[in-house]
């Protein structure tokens, strides 16, 4: 005998394929859809629904948008000298929100992982050098993640980038804001003395 009436079991079958959902989350979050009213269950679907058939990445620089150019490649006060590179777009907004930022972005859509099968052709590197043609472009900022991955893509992007006499920088990493020296590892020390500035 089933645990679970077919279309409850479906839809936990379902909300187990997002990220970080397993199967006891997914039965609350099941149970908890079931138990709110129709039309507040509904309002999430339709959310869902609209935004599968209205978003799609942007021509230029691969963000996700529902207007195509997206709203950064078409700003009015955005640098068009500087180019922030970053691997999803996910990584948008923790830049923009510290406000300092307003060049352009170009969205990578991951990073090299050669055991994961991915390497530059799976990247949307030459769309990145068809932007660069233009001319107008006198930095790269790369801000990919400080991982093994990233920190390869960032390398490999260097070594395109740099003979196109184009200004490459990497974003610092270190000691987070709030955290003690004490709990840092080695590689996350080396990082915070090499990205030292002078006061």
């Amino acid at each position: 005998m089933p645990d679970f009436a077919a279309p409850v079991a479906r839809l936990i079958e379902e909300l187990k394929h997002l990220p970080g959902i397993g199967q006891k989350t997914a039965q609350r979050l099941a149970f908890f859809l079931l138990r709110v009213d129709r039309e507040q269950a509904l309002a999430l679907a339709d959310a869902i629904r609209d935004a599968k058939e209205t978003i799609r990445q942007c021509s230029i620089c691969n963000n996700l948008t529902d207007v195509d150019p997206c709203l950064y490649c078409t700003g009015p006060g955005r640098n068009r000298r500087v180019i922030c590179v970053v691997e999803e777009a996910t990584n948008i907004l923790p830049i923009e929100k510290t406000r300092q930022y307003n060049g352009l972005y170009h969205v990578l859509g991951g990073a090299l992982s050669p055991l994961q099968g991915v390497g530059p052709e799976q990247l949307r590197i030459k769309s990145l050098l068809a932007r660069l043609k233009e001319g107008a472009v006198e930095e790269i900022i790369l801000a990919t993640n400080p991982t093994a991955e990233g920190e390869a893509t960032a390398m490999y992007l260097s070594k395109l980038l740099k003979p196109l006499g184009l200004r490459v920088t990497r974003i610092a990493t270190g000691i987070p804001v709030g955290s003690e020296i004490e709990y840092a590892d080695e590689v996350t020390m080396l990082k915070a003395m090499e990205g030292r500035r002078e006061l």
